[in-house]
């Protein structure tokens, strides 16, 4: 069984922190915003990240619709 990688987790975690810390101060600078208008922004941002769009690509084997 491998072992875990303890040093990539922890980067992971740096990183994950640095970002949150990093949107944060961004919403700050930006000024006050309606409730609404936050969740909306932060769900913009959460989609644009690169993990998540490379994992899940479109499916090249998928037969065209023409019929």
């Amino acid at each position: 069984m491998a072992k875990p990688n303890y040093q990539y987790e922890k980067r992971q975690r740096e990183l994950a922190k640095k970002r949150k810390k990093e949107e944060k101060a961004q919403r700050k600078a930006s000024g006050p915003k309606a409730p609404g208008e936050a969740d909306e922004a932060t769900d913009a941002a959460e989609a644009s990240e690169p993990g998540e769009a490379a994992a899940a690509p479109e499916s090249p084997e998928a037969p065209p619709a023409s019929a």
